[in-house]
């Protein structure tokens, strides 16, 4: 596997400034750009191991610290593995600043994040992929609804809540997506239902989104996450074969 270099940066936004990682492969060259949107648990280790995994098959991929405004990673102290039913503070903690996520901060940082990737010289012109899990795949179909232009592709695993009975659920906004869209839903998972994902999908056909869906049977939320309890190391190495797999036939044009 190539070498990766990563280190932090700091990037402006309206709100002030967001802390993130930015890796990329070793070799002083530009490649296509890539935004991980974190889960729930936030900008961690194993958050940026998953970073660098994805940059070392050519990417250049930069992962914020989506709760900037509550203070620098990590905002909340986290064990090195985590077992939510061992520590359910930790939801306590992470829930109101997932919330605090509305549209139109979304929009406001997401313009900043690929704007930041736009004027890198570490990244090649043209559209970008977006990989976003737990929350993060919320946020990654709402960002690429406001940017269509910026976007070619978005990969998005065990997300949710997608499909909600409010008027900015994330299912409502994907007339205006133009990307290619893989989403990867856990076969045990209260967030995403089967009755959810049907209407997710139905969305996306209706709204004529070129996109694939799929259930991984057995597996729990956050089944990516090496450093969580719900990792599976098989449906995580399934992960990387599909988020590559659509990367690689739209980022490299």
């Amino acid at each position: 596997m190539t070498a990766t270099h990563g280190k932090s940066v700091d990037l402006r936004t309206p709100d002030g400034v967001a802390d993130a990682y930015i890796t990329s492969p070793d070799d002083g060259a530009a490649h296509p750009g890539v935004l991980v949107i974190q889960d729930g648990f936030g900008l961690r280790p194993g958050l940026r191991s998953l970073a660098d995994r994805i940059a070392a098959h050519g990417y250049t991929v930069l992962l914020p610290n989506a709760y900037y405004r509550h203070g620098r990673a990590p905002v909340i102290e986290l064990p090195d593995f985590i077992d939510p039913a061992q520590r359910p503070e930790i939801f306590e903690r992470v829930f109101p600043m997932i919330r605090e996520l509305t549209p139109q901060r979304v929009r406001s940082d997401a313009d900043a994040y690929l704007g930041w990737l736009a004027t890198s010289p570490q990244v090649t012109p043209g559209k970008v992929g977006l990989a976003g899990y737990c929350t993060g795949a919320r946020l990654a179909v709402l960002a690429a609804a406001m940017f269509p232009d910026r976007v070619a592709a978005v990969a998005g695993f065990h997300g949710g809540p997608l499909v909600t009975d409010t008027p900015d659920s994330p299912h409502l906004s994907v007339g205006n997506i133009t990307a290619e869209l893989y989403f990867a839903h856990a076969g045990n998972d209260d967030h995403m239902t089967p009755e959810h994902i049907d209407r997710f999908d139905k969305a996306l056909t209706a709204a004529g989104v070129r996109h694939r869906t799929e259930v991984y049977q057995g597996a729990q939320h956050g089944f990516t996450q090496a450093d969580t309890s719900a990792h599976d190391p098989d449906a995580a190495a399934r992960h990387y074969r599909e988020l590559l797999a659509l990367f690689d036939r739209t980022l490299r044009r």
